[in-house]
């Protein structure tokens, strides 16, 4: 008679499926709280202890590691010695296990779980089974997912085994899955440490991509195995189409900069870079701001707004052609308008939680991986230095603080031009400083006066941006400072009486 042990801690559709295999011959195997529902449902499995005739012990730590158990799934039945072995000791063979794991990440995303509770939910006994039943893939069926019952069910029935070729496929299953569930557990207990030897990441899949960055390359989208709240995944689609991988990339880029702000603000983003940037008293007057700041390159953006979107934003938005526009809510009315257009994609997520702790960005090269803390420094102008004869006024402060914010988020070399309401100009991406100050000039030109500022990512390496600010109106700039050429960025500025601050931090983003 074939066996099959059942052990679970998430029990969905297993009576079905139980009743099923005993359909198809199988004597079933049980533990605990599986074998009570088994029973509950008219099914007679035997107990563990039946087995291994060894009674559990240490509050469950031990049931199922046992050479009855282990030997039953890892003795192979092609090979003679291991059938004899088996026969002598009395160990008879499991064909099928069907195992879930303890609740690990469920206990560790529990705020009211403390770590004794996480180390009491990390499962030795499952993960065992899983491998053991996973590595002898040649005799025995592992299923660990309950999307595989039918599959399993219907291939007994139709030739009384599962094919090798299931078996593989389901064996790569479980060892992904231990491996994710170890992944989170080192994750967990490795989380005070900076650096660790062995990285171990887990992700779970979002959905398939229809392309990637260009149509001709495929692609997936993972979600982090531990939710954040204020993220893409924690968004909840309320129209449009789906979602590409240039959408996500830019919708992620866009709730970076947005997590900046605290007043009413909007963000128009385009591949990767802010397009506008608006603050004010209500979000309609910031989005005629945002829009004002560049009003060609938000075709097509990407719009994230701080406040729940009224009706008259709305109607400002939906003449345009946008792609996304993520907000913490939308008014009914807000809602019957933005659906109008079949394809804009409308995103709900909480904002309450854009300040909770970030996690490490990672950076995929060629035969490895970047990773380092996000960019999450708050700058405090009371820590500003003023290195120029000249002090900026209070009003120019305001503009730099806000040009710094969208600097931060700009793709380098980057420069901003700023008032204390929106942004202006800006010039990113470019092999030099100069070109992007050039560009960002050009944009801001009308609307540059006293009361601007200009934010550059990273230090001067000369004064010809300096002069050319000078030149062009610019009456504040703001930098890190620390090039070997400071002072000489610092005597153009006195020549032409800008007011520069340098605030010790460098923004710099690829």
């Amino acid at each position: 008679m074939k066996r099959a042990l059942i052990s679970l801690s998430d029990k969905t559709g297993i009576v079905e499926f139980a009743k099923g295999l005993v359909a198809q011959g199988f004597e079933l195997i049980s533990t605990g709280g599986t074998k009570k529902v088994l029973e509950e449902a008219g099914l007679a499995p035997l107990a563990v202890e039946e087995v291994t005739d060894f009674p559990e012990i240490l509050d469950g730590r031990v049931k199922t590691l046992n050479p009855y158990i282990h030997g039953g799934l890892l003795g192979r039945r092609d090979l003679k010695e291991h059938v004899e072995t088996m026969e002598k000791l009395g160990i008879q063979p499991i064909d099928l296990v069907c195992v879930n794991l303890y609740p690990f990440k469920e206990t560790i995303t529990d705020p009211t779980k403390k770590l004794a509770d996480a180390i009491e939910n990390i499962d030795i006994g499952g993960p065992s089974m899983l491998r053991s039943a996973a590595k002898n893939f040649n005799d025995v069926t592992v299923v660990v997912d309950p999307a595989d019952h039918a599959k399993v069910l219907a291939e007994l029935q139709a030739t009384g085994q599962t094919s090798l070729a299931t078996r593989k496929a389901l064996a790569a299953k479980a060892f992904r899955h231990t491996a994710a569930y170890d992944a989170l557990i080192a994750q967990y207990l490795s989380q005070t440490e900076d650096a660790v030897a062995e990285l171990t990441l887990t992700y779970e899949l979002e959905e398939p991509m229809r392309y990637g960055e260009n149509s001709h390359q495929k692609a997936w989208f993972y979600r982090d195995a531990l939710p954040k709240a204020y993220a893409v995944t924690a968004a909840k689609q309320l129209h449009g189409k789906q979602l590409s991988y240039n959408n996500i990339k830019d919708a992620d880029a866009a709730l970076r900069i947005a997590r900046e702000f605290t007043e009413p603000t909007v963000v128009a983003l385009k591949h990767m870079n802010p397009c506008g940037i608006g603050q004010a008293q209500t979000l309609e007057e910031a989005w005629d701001l945002a829009y004002a700041a560049d009003p060609i390159s938000i075709f097509g953006g990407i719009i994230v707004l701080n406040r729940v979107v009224d009706a008259k934003t709305a109607a400002k938005m939906h003449k345009l052609f946008l792609e996304i526009i993520i907000a913490p809510g939308f008014t009914p009315e807000a809602l019957a308008i933005l659906t109008q257009k079949k394809n804009l994609r409308l995103l709900e997520l909480d904002f309450s939680q854009k300040d909770e702790t970030p996690a490490y960005e990672t950076v995929s090269v060629m035969g490895g991986l970047l990773v380092q803390e996000q960019d999450m420094t708050l700058e405090d102008p009371t820590t500003w230095q003023v290195v120029t004869k000249k002090a900026p006024t209070k009003e120019q402060l305001r503009s730099l603080e806000l040009a710094l914010k969208a600097v931060k988020h700009t793709k380098s070399n980057a420069i901003v031009i700023a008032n204390e309401k929106q942004t202006l100009g800006i010039g990113a991406g470019q092999p030099n400083r100069i070109d992007s100050t050039k560009i960002a000039v050009a944009h801001a030109k009308e609307k540059i006066d006293d009361t601007v500022g200009l934010a550059s990512d990273a230090f001067f390496p000369m004064d010809d941006c300096v002069e050319y600010a000078a030149q062009n109106g610019i009456k504040a700039i703001i930098q890190p400072g620390g090039s070997i050429r400071d002072e000489d960025s610092i005597k153009m500025a006195d020549k032409y009486g800008i007011a520069m601050v340098t605030t010790g931090i460098r923004h710099f983003r690829h």
